[in-house]
């Protein structure tokens, strides 16, 4: 899943097409001065009108009386959360015992299906971002902040040591780092076949793995709907997060020509998808499992897709995840009417993770 950049001041009046923030029903009805006080000193962002217009129309038919819970969320920054992951290779005592704290704790129950000890990642209800950590080359970063639902996906795909592992759209890097904090793959395979992107996967795997399991990681710029055909049948697991509509970015898209180019080619995504999806089922072994997400809250990237791929390929059968969604219902809200072999994060105030599109598959032997 990929996060909006910070927001940096805007001195300008908005360009024409943009509308001012709204503050969601909630937000406005806080005391005069409170909301002050948390925006005192920053601009916030704008909201691109253009964007806002598409996604009500769209969103408001496919999640009914939702979208307007989720719509309060998406158009209002300050009241997102960031999640902590922290870094196996880096352990720091004295951060995990400050978390608590600062109000934070653990994001997954003990419950889940998967949940190796390893893998910690703190959360708090409250809003805010606790400081990011820089690049800096020879020292590990101790912790990835991220939105907790980008995680489920990596605790879907349950990923075990020696496996051969496919990462096959990597950038930025972050379901990477997690999947290394869960089991040491035999082989892993991270992908990413923009220029710009594959060199922030690097930099971010150089940031949080030391040289001994760097050495063991295979980082390539292949198009993902190929890799299947020159790599058949060599992974035991794949994750696919796919190259979608971001949600929460294209709301604040500052040029409204992009934005509208964005939005035009959006009718494409669904294509290539798919075809990375084909790609990802010739590249795992018969009883190998692939997990499909997007950050984003259209039917026609996610269930759509998935469906497509069900009717047409002969050789996957869906896998139920229902399990894993009942077990951390409490921090993550959920779409209801979902097939059990998917999942649809709504962010919501005080779960504001999301938007995340999950869904699960097995290759079985060919007809």
């Amino acid at each position: 899943m990929r996060l909006p950049p910070r927001s940096a001041a805007r001195l300008l009046p908005p360009p024409a097409g943009a509308a001012l923030l709204l503050l969601p029903r909630w937000a406005a009805a806080r005391a005069p001065g409170q909301l002050e006080n948390k925006t005192k000193g920053r601009i916030e962002k704008q909201i691109c009108q253009v964007v806002l217009d598409h996604f009500e129309k769209q969103y408001t038919t496919e999640l009914g009386d939702a979208w307007t819970r989720v719509r309060d969320v998406l158009t209002y920054p300050l009241c997102w959360q960031y999640a902590i992951l922290l870094n196996k290779f880096s352990q720091s005592a004295e951060l995990e015992t400050t978390l608590p704290a600062r109000g934070y704790h653990p994001a997954f129950p003990r419950s889940l299906p998967y949940l190796p000890a390893s893998f910690k990642c703190y959360i708090r209800r409250a809003p805010g971002r606790f400081p990011a950590q820089k690049h800096q080359a020879g020292k590990l970063k101790e912790y990835y902040l991220l939105n907790a639902a980008s995680l489920l996906p990596v605790l879907a795909l349950e990923v075990k040591d020696g496996e051969d592992v496919l990462d096959l759209c990597a950038a930025p890097g972050g379901k990477s780092v997690a999947i290394l904090q869960c089991a040491c793959p035999g082989q892993f395979h991270c992908n990413e076949n923009d220029d710009l992107r594959s060199t922030w996967l690097k930099q971010t795997i150089e940031s949080f793995i030391p040289d001994p399991f760097i050495n063991l990681i295979m980082i390539t710029k292949m198009d993902g709907t190929q890799i299947g055909d020159l790599k058949p049948e060599l992974y035991d697991k794949v994750l696919v997060d796919a190259p979608c509509s971001n949600d929460r970015s294209w709301l604040f898209s500052s040029d409204i020509q992009q934005a509208t180019l964005r939005l035009i080619q959006r009718k494409k995504l669904s294509s290539l998808q798919f075809q990375l999806l084909r790609s990802a089922i010739k590249a795992l072994r018969p009883g190998g499992s692939l997990v499909y997400s997007t950050c984003t809250l259209s039917k026609a990237e996610n269930s759509d897709v998935i469906n497509l791929v069900l009717n047409s390929c002969s050789d996957v059968m869906p896998v139920d995840i229902s399990e894993l969604a009942t077990a951390v219902s409490q921090e993550f809200a959920f779409l209801s009417g979902m097939q059990k072999h998917e999942l649809l994060v709504l962010p919501e105030k005080g779960r504001a993770w999301g938007p995340m599109y999950v869904a699960k598959l097995k290759k079985i032997s060919s007809v």
